[in-house]
């Protein structure tokens, strides 16, 4: 007859322990491989970890006046080991790279090659000059920032949308309803798209109008649809990333707050030969309309 798994109770001395943890700078890997060590299974070991975490990291926002946290997508675990591959529908994908904080993830294969080049075909008859957001109106606006050209897919618009959001939906667990519909852009020699941050600003008048249609966006993905020969890559200046622009891959971030504490900031590296192709698909909190 086997044994019946004591209760390991969750004590103040421990959270505590945890917290102090996290303020020296310890990460949560190492933090659970130290509970796991001393005896703790690891199950009540990482609802241990989230759980304090959480609450330590939520409270530090309230002093400093941060935005609230809100849920995001994350196909991977919390704390534990990172899956070298994962389901996305109908199609399974590669974890290239993962970082914790900021939550940024390659993805190898997203896209087929076929899919890439039915997605170029298919937008390169209605590029135009790409706009951004006008947060103060909520109006769409050409910016000098970005020097690419676009267009926007409505949601579900053709088989080939509906595949592409459907896979995205699955691999992050993130309803499809909660997407916009695809962008795609086109760079040439010399395009470039400088840092920003994609979620919009609590502190422009024009967000309440934005946010009406879905709430705060919260996650991004970057899918690559050619190779170019040099450049045009994604940067994240605040942790010193690059991700490369691989034909069918894509980088996925979220980000939980909309507050540049978020360590989102990202952009286009200028594209120095040859061109890029990208499509990018923004999620939101809610059904976007």
């Amino acid at each position: 007859m086997s044994e019946i798994a004591q209760p390991q109770p969750v004590t103040p001395e421990l959270r505590q322990w945890i917290i102090e943890q996290a303020k020296a700078g310890v990460q949560p890997e190492s933090v659970l491989q130290s509970m796991v060590a001393s005896g703790w299974r690891e199950d009540v070991a990482i609802a241990a970890l989230e759980d304090t975490l959480r609450g330590f990291l939520d409270e530090r926002a309230k002093v400093a006046q941060l935005p609230a946290a809100v849920r995001v997508p994350d196909p991977l675990p919390a704390v534990a080991g990172i899956p070298t591959t994962l389901q996305a529908g109908d199609r399974e994908v590669r974890v290239v790279l993962a970082m914790r904080d900021p939550r940024v993830i390659v993805f190898g294969g997203l896209l087929s090659h076929e899919e890439c080049d039915e997605l170029m075909a298919v937008a390169g008859k209605r590029l135009a000059r790409s706009e951004t957001v006008q947060t103060d109106t909520g109006a769409s606006e050409v910016n000098d920032a970005r020097t690419s050209q676009g267009m926007f897919f409505d949601r579900g618009e053709n088989e080939l949308c509906r595949r592409i959001e459907a896979r995205i939906a699955a691999l992050l667990k993130w309803p499809v309803e909660n997407g916009e519909g695809l962008q795609v852009l086109h760079y040439r020699p010399g395009a470039e798209y400088k840092p920003h941050y994609d979620y919009f600003d609590p502190a422009q008048s024009g967000t309440p109008t934005i946010l009406k249609r879905g709430g705060q966006r919260v996650a991004t993905v970057v899918m690559y649809l050619n190779d170019p020969v040099i450049g045009g890559g994604t940067t994240f200046p605040d942790v010193q990333l690059e991700v490369a622009p691989v034909k069918g891959n894509a980088v996925f971030f979220s980000y939980e707050r909309a507050h540049p504490v978020s360590r989102t900031l990202h952009g286009g590296a200028p594209v120095v030969e040859g061109e890029k192709w990208v499509a990018t698909k923004w999620l939101r909190e809610g059904v976007f309309r």
